[in-house]
């Protein structure tokens, strides 16, 4: 008999986990959760979450909804009525209430490995942490945020990956670890987290990405974990597209423009120095370094321009 299943999730992250979900004979998907359209760019256009664009795009045949949230007896009343076996949770947005974690077992698949990084951002915070190994946690859900009891869980090695290449790696893992729990499900013993372990990441606001030029190990973490958003970038706006670690122990005046190359400049931090390869000006394109500065006729011109971005700091 199928297994049937409500699917919840917003993100890239979680279409992947529902395609695996989708080509499995031994599933039947009921009906989607995700979150609201919402209004995007200077021209507000309406634009529909990762999940439902993939729903649409496909012309699949699934029931789509869109609650502002679970909490209105609108919502209880759809799920109870689809009468799930299971509701499968990934990347939502929404704590699910009490009542619908009620009516069948709801398993959330957490990009991380629980009880460390519980809350919204941890994929960003294991990277920020220069964590070396990360991974994907199948949980029971309770009423608590991402303390419910473990059903399993998969390591992944993540030293130097940015966001997007670990967003894609964990949800390929996710995929693999839902169609396993779901398939021995009533042979797990779950297991509780130790609370002592915990720790949370909250939602990242774009100002995450300013970066400071104190620490060029911290930079260049910022750089791999904002990206794609917000991306790092000056005070004043200058994004960088393409930050390296040039080198991590010097002592220096923050902001300092070491060396201008051809094609990459060296920037200075409080400890240890940036190699910078692109650049985007805010509202234009990316240009790598190069192309950035052919406007500029010579050396010390371009040092000029560079110093009144990168202000030295002692």
């Amino acid at each position: 008999m199928k297994k049937k299943i409500i699917f919840m999730g917003t993100p890239e992250y979680a279409r992947i986990i529902l395609e695996g979900l989708l080509k499995n004979d031994n599933i039947e998907i009921l009906a989607v959760f995700t979150q609201e359209d919402k209004k995007i760019g200077r021209g507000q256009k309406l634009a529909f979450p990762h999940i439902k664009q993939f729903i649409d795009d496909n012309n699949l045949n699934i029931k789509i909804f869109q609650p502002k949230n679970l909490k209105n007896t609108e919502s209880f009343d759809d799920i109870k009525n689809l009468n799930p076996d299971f509701i499968i949770v990934a990347a939502y947005g929404q704590i699910l209430p009490k009542n619908i974690l009620q009516l069948c077992p709801c398993i959330n698949l957490h990009a991380s490995l629980l009880p460390k990084y519980r809350g919204a951002s941890p994929i960003q915070e294991a990277i920020l942490q220069d964590e070396d190994f990360s991974g994907v946690t199948a949980m029971l859900m309770e009423e608590g945020l991402d303390c419910g009891d473990i059903l399993g869980f998969r390591y992944a090695k993540i030293k130097d990956l940015r966001a997007f290449e670990l967003f894609r790696l964990l949800s390929i893992i996710a995929r693999d670890l839902t169609l396993e729990v779901l398939d021995n499900f009533s042979k797990i013993k779950a297991k509780s987290q130790d609370e002592s372990l915990s720790s949370y990441c909250k939602k990242i606001q774009k100002s995450a990405g300013i970066l400071d030029f104190l620490d060029a190990k911290e930079c260049f973490l910022k750089y791999l974990a904002f990206n794609p958003w917000p991306g790092v970038f000056s005070k004043d706006g200058l994004k960088f597209r393409n930050l390296e670690i040039y080198e991590e122990d010097s002592s220096n005046k923050a902001g300092e423009i070491m060396e201008l190359k051809k094609d990459y400049m060296i920037l200075a931090c409080k400890k240890g120095s940036l190699k910078i390869k692109a650049l985007q000006m805010p509202s234009k394109k990316m240009l790598e370094f190069e192309d950035f500065v052919k406007a500029f006729q010579n050396l010390e011109l371009r040092k000029d321009f560079f110093s009144q971005i990168f202000p030295s700091k002692s």
